[in-house]
């Protein structure tokens, strides 16, 4: 037997001894690391006569393939051995109950905008949406805004470019711009009048304090039919406020102003302070559709009439679950947003 043979069964016979993986390890570094014994017969190669040298060669590497493929197959015999005492000494009881993750919800204000959808969509209203970056004429022009309207100016609106006109660019001040959109879509593939929609989504406008921040979101409605009144708004209206919150208010209709609706009014509600005195809070404005923006959408004003109306998304979340501060909604702070999970 030659001195290489005789290597490669110790080496065989000592590796099938090893007990532990950390023995395994051992016999690699003594057989073939950079010192190892079988790593040295390699390096002797050069002092071996040349024509000795390839048959020495084949052996040596032959040896080491033995031995490399022996120490992986031990060591993988080893993990198994480790891996079926432990499942042979550990017990699972799969009648326990799982462990649950910590549950997330939804934010304050995605829960109103949700309840409004469904509430409306009870209603009969359609829920559309539409850009955030809008043009002059659909977020001003169209809905009968004059030209030297205060919302116009650089202190209360976003521009995004500084061309002037009907195409100006800015961030839309509110949702009434869908209102426009989704009457020139009515009249150019004729599926309206009659038409009822609502537009949920973020709104911009330069303000910032405890009762304002620079993007809030709003709620706009709009219906258009050959009979729509005043009365129908007024009773619309009221069924939204008592399914939102749940609950009975007395309500006051008090005039006002929108450059897009002709009469306007503001929607107030007797809300009974934690003193147990009562206030009139204003929850949302409306109005029937100015004749000059139906004009403007090519829906013929004599023929057709309709009502719409607008609310902050915010204002309402805040009175629906008691939040003082509407600064509190964007500040990301978990103690505040597990209330609602």
């Amino acid at each position: 037997m030659s001195e290489i043979q005789a290597l490669t069964q110790q080496a065989l016979a000592d590796i099938d001894a090893a007990a532990t993986p950390d023995a395994i390890e051992a016999l690699r570094v003594a057989l073939l690391g950079k010192s190892g014994t079988i790593t040295g017969r390699l390096k002797q190669l050069g002092a071996l006569p040349p024509e000795q040298r390839k048959a020495a060669g084949e052996a040596i590497n032959q040896a080491r393939d033995t031995v490399s493929t022996a120490l992986a197959a031990r060591k993988t015999a080893l993990a198994d051995a480790a891996l079926d005492a432990r499942l042979a000494t550990e017990t699972v009881d799969v009648t326990l109950p799982g462990v649950d993750a910590e549950r997330g919800g939804l934010h304050p204000i995605s829960r109103t905008l949700e309840r409004m959808a469904d509430i409306f969509g009870r209603l009969g209203f359609e829920l559309t949406e539409g850009p955030e970056i809008e043009d002059d004429w659909h977020n001003f022009e169209a809905l009968n805004f004059p030209p030297h309207h205060p919302a116009r100016a650089m202190h209360d609106t976003f521009y995004i470019a500084d061309e002037g006109g009907e195409g100006r660019r800015l961030l839309r001040t509110h949702t009434s711009g869908m209102q426009v959109r989704y009457m020139l879509q009515a009249v150019a593939d004729g599926s309206g009048p009659p038409l009822r929609m609502i537009s949920l989504g973020k709104v911009y406008r330069s303000d910032s304090d405890q009762t304002h921040t620079p993007m809030f979101h709003q709620c706009e409605g709009l219906l258009i039919d050959g009979h729509a009144s005043l009365a129908d708004l007024k009773g619309t209206l009221v069924e939204f406020v008592r399914a939102f919150f749940e609950r009975d208010f007395e309500m006051r209709f008090r005039p006002s102003y929108f450059p897009f609706t002709e009469p306007s009014a503001e929607l107030d509600i007797a809300w009974q302070q934690p003193d147990g005195s009562t206030r009139w809070l204003e929850v949302l404005g409306c109005g029937m559709v100015h004749p000059n923006v139906l004009r403007n959408v090519g829906i013929d004003p004599e023929k057709y009439t309709g009502y719409a109306f607008g609310m902050g998304v915010e204002r309402l979340t805040m009175l629906r679950y008691g939040v003082d501060d509407l600064r509190a909604f964007f500040e990301n702070d978990v103690r505040f947003l597990r209330q609602f999970a």
